[in-house]
């Protein structure tokens, strides 16, 4: 089976989450990823436990499957001048490295697209190449400078952190589909480009209706909890034994939200009857449906709204979405061979058969014997390599 990125090479200069996931993503599409680890250590996230794998950290192996494992130094000449020729050969090339670090390594996108101008180049950086290029780009750290933490988080209490590092992710997914659009422009026109992402861009893009309510009116958003700022309701109610989530996101859910809990009247009630009103008198809302919600427990509510086409869920953990998923036939994992841990699958669903069965994420220079002759040699081809094997490989 032909895949979309078959035949595509991608030299991974990036390390931790953005550019891993990027690249991991080209990888389950079918491209060969070259991963260049700093020999002894590896990604700073082979270290980054508990939860520790058989052979590194959950947390490096949640981005790095389906990759070739290579450790080169670049401060040693020889290791420096093998990079070198990976970029040169390279469709992709992907880093994260502080702003002008590789440059000064002769692995700038200047000095590689001058001897391989079809390359697409993604630099990943914090804040940029310009003013911020000095700032270390940290997910929490720009979830704090650009806002998120703001919006994030009780009312009254202190701005917090989301659960997951979001921003790194959202950037990861910026970067592949800069690096897709980039790789078809140039099936178009046999020219390479330059794609460039940041995290704090990245997250101000991803704060949508948030971003947008300050561009128009000058007021930046505060912190509501898990209210919405511009429906009601949409936030979590308490019922006999627990929480519930409740979305709204129209008057016709309402009624039958209404209808479920007793009291159709309530839709009718001018301050319940429009999204406007319901967000008006939020308090009062929340009040009177809580009071309703206090008959039974949120699995009963749950089953009764669902059955009603009311957007309603208890709040679960992660062990619990996953189950969901399998119920719902979602297939949520995929396993990337004997002894390994399942992984999530590759988000996205095709009815052609475009992601490539997973391979494990590689120890630290797992195919680095192979990787070296392949480029002291004049060979073109990484077909000796086997991303699904994490032993070393013929040359």
């Amino acid at each position: 089976m032909t895949r979309p990125l078959d035949g595509v090479l991608v030299a991974d200069f990036s390390r931790v989450l953005a550019g891993p996931l990027c690249t991991m993503t080209l990888a389950d599409l079918g491209a060969t990823v070259v991963k260049v680890e700093r020999p002894g250590a590896g990604d700073d996230t082979r270290s980054w436990g508990p939860p520790w794998s058989a052979t590194s950290s959950t947390y490096f192996e949640s981005v790095n499957r389906s990759k070739l494992s290579v450790a080169l130094d670049l401060a040693d000449e020889a290791d420096l001048a093998l990079a070198r020729e990976l970029a040169r050969r390279a469709d992709v090339v992907i880093e994260n490295f502080k702003p002008g670090a590789l440059a000064r390594k002769g692995l700038g996108y200047e000095d590689v697209a001058a001897g391989n101008p079809g390359v697409v180049y993604c630099s990943i950086t914090g804040f940029g190449g310009g003013a911020g290029a000095d700032r270390l780009g940290y997910d929490f750290i720009v979830q704090a400078l650009g806002g998120l933490m703001s919006i994030t988080g009780d009312a009254g209490g202190e701005p917090t952190k989301a659960g997951v590092a979001l921003v790194d992710v959202l950037t990861g997914k910026d970067a592949t589909i800069g690096v897709l659009a980039a790789l078809s422009a140039r099936a178009r026109t046999g020219a390479g480009c330059r794609v460039e992402v940041n995290l704090l861009s990245s997250l101000l893009g991803s704060l949508v209706n948030q971003a947008q309510g300050f561009l128009e009116t000058g007021r930046a958003p505060g912190r509501m909890g898990n209210r919405h700022p511009s429906i009601a309701p949409y936030e979590t109610l308490r019922c006999r034994d627990g929480l519930l989530a409740v979305a709204c996101g129209n008057d016709g859910q309402f009624a039958r939200l209404a209808t479920v809990l007793g009291d159709p009247g309530l839709a009718r009630d001018e301050r319940f009857a429009t999204n406007t009103a319901r967000v008006g008198h939020r308090d009062e809302l929340v009040a009177a449906l809580e009071a309703r919600l206090a008959a039974a427990d949120a699995a009963d509510w749950e089953a009764r709204l669902t059955a009603a086409q009311v957007p309603a869920g208890r709040v679960g953990d992660i062990a619990e979405g996953f189950a969901l998923a399998e119920r719902l036939g979602l297939g949520p994992t995929v396993s990337p061979g004997p002894d390994h841990a399942p992984q999530v699958r590759h988000a996205v669903t095709y009815s052609a058969d475009l992601v490539r069965p997973a391979g494990p994420p590689p120890p630290l220079g797992a195919h680095g014997s192979g990787i070296r002759a392949w480029l002291a040699s004049g060979s073109a081809s990484l077909s000796d390599l086997d991303p699904t094997s994490t032993g070393q490989v013929p040359s």
